[in-house]
């Protein structure tokens, strides 16, 4: 047995490889800036609505936190003009639109120069005397040119047409003109004007089709899966500690670590899937039993036909109906209608019973909508099972013996039809961290599923992905732990021997 856990464990490690690449994929090429998530945008009263100096700080160093200041992987391969240190730019907007002028030109040095002159000529705006102008201009007039004049500049980026860029430079010469105190971004725009018509005229193209290797020592997916530190103690690690190390993130949200949040809600969410599971077995394996040695009769014939309209019945269907019937203040107020707990919260000196005895009429009502649509599954199931052993040739034997119906039935019947129930028990696990997203949501559970929906609708990556990745681990253990429970089934599975 030992040999055998050993081996599938190694296998193990080229799976959670695979894995963990995905999940990478996944946050790397998901929409929208992280950063811009993370960061708040406060309230200013500046005269221009655009970043301050503490906003661009927090910016990079949020960038710097999150590891996007590093290249993705490992390796790259790209053309012979693009930089090795385009990654390094935070923006991801810009460096897209760098990419684009590059395949035009492809001689980055010149493109580098007209980037570097546009980055003077945006920042130089922050340098007009604010308070002094506001003296002499009206404050919406001058609030609308210097806004203007900065959008007009970001917007020599955001194309690579030569005309349009030509367009653009010369309304804002034209927009300068109109203010005297734009004589500085007047001589830095004349610049910018002349560092462009440099990369039109030093085309090299050819630089497009040549491909370049690159190798990253330290990258994303290397910070992702070792952390920032010692990659093999994890000793100095300052942001991450790795995926190796539990470190799944931080939420985008809350800005709490994934595995944090996870720890806090996973525990409903495994309560709810356990005892829903657990009573589903109690009551459909007898049914099924009975249904399997009375095949035919009466019995068999009822609970097929009930148990099947239970089972087409929706769950969040079902989960409304019991709300509205056993939760509404018009009908019968026998439950509450939504969390798991008292909305005061537990008494300070309540014990574990005492809460336990608080929640339970908060959880009656979830358990059933969670319980009844597996019913009809798993008790046809056994049936179906049960049927197939029953009419082996060693069942008439034991009966031929003279041995007790019910022990025919369970020691020697029942326990060779547990492999297709072994195989249900084992999605546990899996199931049990990603919830159940529509009942958590009705019910407001504070489990997997709510915390998993809600992450969607923010588009919390990092959540998603951790909630991902934990998934196919703990899918690929509920697999070992059937392959286990398989043999102690069954003894004529001997692989585990080998």
């Amino acid at each position: 047995m030992a040999s055998y856990l050993y081996k599938r464990i190694l296998y193990f490690i080229p799976t959670l490889v695979v894995i963990s690449l995905l999940a990478f994929v996944i946050s790397v090429n998901a929409p929208g800036d992280p950063v811009e998530r993370l960061l708040t945008s406060a309230e200013s009263g500046d005269i221009a609505n655009r970043p301050t100096q503490a906003q661009a700080e927090d910016r990079i160093y949020w960038t710097h936190r999150l590891g996007l200041d590093l290249p993705v992987f490992y390796f790259s391969i790209s053309p012979l003009s693009y930089p090795d240190t385009l990654f390094k730019i935070i923006d991801k907007g810009e460096r897209n639109a760098l990419k684009s002028l590059i395949s035009e030109s492809g001689n980055w040095k010149s493109i580098e120069r007209y980037h570097q002159m546009l980055q003077k000529l945006y920042a130089s705006h922050d340098e007009l005397p604010i308070k002094s102008l506001m003296l002499i201009y009206d404050r919406n007039e001058l609030r609308e040119a210097i806004n203007k004049s900065q959008f007009n500049t970001l917007s020599l980026l955001s194309s690579s047409r030569a005309p349009i860029i030509r367009l653009r430079i010369n309304e804002l010469a034209s927009l300068y003109s109109d203010y005297p105190f734009f004589k500085t971004q007047q001589s830095l725009l004349n610049k910018t004007s002349v560092a462009y018509e440099q990369v039109l005229v030093s085309e090299q193209i050819w630089k497009n089709y040549l491909p370049r290797f690159q190798f990253y020592p330290k990258n994303q997916y290397h910070r992702w899966i070792f952390g920032d530190g010692n990659w093999l103690t994890g000793k100095g690690s300052t942001h991450s500690k790795g995926l190796i190390r539990g470190d799944l993130g931080m939420s985008y949200i809350n800005k709490m670590p994934v595995n944090t949040v996870i720890a806090d809600r996973i525990g409903w969410s495994l309560f709810f899937t356990l005892a829903s599971v657990i009573i589903a077995y109690l009551i459909s394996i007898p049914i099924g039993i009975r249904a399997a040695t009375k095949h035919g009769s009466l019995f068999d014939r009822t609970t097929s036909v009930i148990l099947f309209m239970l089972h087409s019945m929706p769950s969040f269907w079902v989960a409304t109906l019991l709300l509205i019937f056993f939760a509404n203040t018009d009908l019968l107020h026998l439950f509450p209608a939504s969390g798991v707990k008292p909305v005061v919260g537990y008494p300070a000196s309540a014990g574990f019973f005492s809460k336990a005895k608080l929640s339970l009429p908060y959880l009656i009502l979830p358990i059933i909508a969670y319980t009844y649509g597996s019913l009809a599954f798993i008790s046809r199931l056994t049936r179906v099972a049960m049927l197939e052993v029953l009419n082996l040739d060693y069942i008439r034997t034991a009966r031929a013996k003279g041995l007790l119906e019910s022990s025919v039935i369970y020691k020697h019947g029942f326990r060779n039809a547990l492999l297709p129930l072994i195989t249900i028990f084992a999605n546990i696990l899996p199931v049990a961290i990603g919830g159940s997203v529509i009942l958590e949501t009705i019910f407001s559970i504070p489990g997997m599923g709510l915390e998993t929906y809600q992450a969607i609708q923010t588009q919390n990556y990092p959540m998603i992905v951790g909630v991902f990745t934990i998934t196919g681990i703990l899918t690929l253990t509920g697999y070992l732990i059937a392959d286990l429970l398989y043999a102690a089934a069954d003894p004529r599975i001997s692989y585990l021997k080998n």
